[in-house]
């Protein structure tokens, strides 16, 4: 009889193990009004390049529970010929310098966040992990992220992360035998606006 209540009493466990454990998974989808935007500095002046407007309909799938962060598995895939630098100079040369020809897209693969925005709250804050592929090298990053609730079910994602030149084997440009020299480090900010299914 105390086998069978023992038994018994493992399987319940087991089951309920099972119940509160399983992963619940979730889908951001990544609507129209994105952007990202990249800052940089030379020895003379700041310089901004956007692309504007990405509406590519990109999923990222979200798990949450089961582990202490929560598991983003998708990406955004962003021309980098669509640069604007307001300038057709710079933006002729970061595209160059880039190797647009030779490696079109700037790629960013969602890997985790620390924490999910929870229901009812406006603004948060947190970070996460992400791979960055630029120029034919991939590099991993931890993003800073804001997190704003718009209306129901929609999320502005912004993440911002210091990057270098030559963390993708990339020589900063130069300009006038070297008098205009490009700083090696870069501000990357992406904005997502991102419609939640449950």
């Amino acid at each position: 009889m105390k086998l069978r209540l023992l038994v018994l009493f493992m399987v319940l466990c087991l089951c309920c193990g099972f119940q509160h454990g399983k992963p619940a998974l979730t889908r951001w989808v990544i609507t129209s009004g994105c952007s990202l935007k990249v800052d940089g500095s030379t020895n003379v002046n700041n310089f901004s390049c956007v692309i504007a407007n990405y509406s590519r309909p990109d999923t990222i799938m979200v798990v949450k529970g089961g582990k202490p962060f929560v598991q983003l598995n998708g990406h955004i895939k962003l021309d980098v010929q669509q640069f604007d630098c307001h300038n057709p100079v710079m933006t002729a040369d970061l595209r160059k310098t880039l190797k647009s020809k030779e490696h079109p897209y700037l790629v960013i693969r969602f890997v985790s966040i620390n924490k999910y925005p929870e229901n009812g709250t406006r603004q948060a804050f947190t970070k996460g992990m992400v791979h960055i592929e630029l120029a034919g090298v991939s590099k991993q990053f931890e993003v800073a992220y804001k997190v704003v609730a718009a209306d129901r079910g929609v999320l502005n994602l912004v993440g911002s992360q210091q990057v270098n030149f030559s963390d993708f084997n990339i020589a900063p440009p130069r300009k006038l035998g070297g008098m205009i020299k490009t700083n090696n480090e870069l501000n990357v900010v992406f904005d997502l606006k991102i419609k939640v299914i449950e």
